[in-house]
């Protein structure tokens, strides 16, 4: 994910949770944001994705960049 987002131009950050499954924080243009979770919907070589939930945030403050979360 972080090198999708950083390749469409998306701020945020992402991190695995200890049950196995992953959180992100995106933002940016929609279409950006939107390419970043259409690749999460398969994720990379040997993830196996079974549910995606996307959450609509508003007024969260501006981020800068986006990294991985340990």
């Amino acid at each position: 994910m972080y090198q999708n987002a950083v390749e469409s131009d998306v701020d945020g950050w992402v991190r695995n949770l200890d049950d196995g499954s992953v959180e992100a924080l995106l933002q940016g243009d929609e279409g950006d944001v939107r390419r970043v979770v259409d690749w999460a919907r398969t994720g990379p070589p040997g993830a196996r994705v079974s549910t995606i939930t996307e959450t609509v945030i508003e007024g969260h403050p501006r981020l800068v960049g986006f990294r991985i979360v340990t």
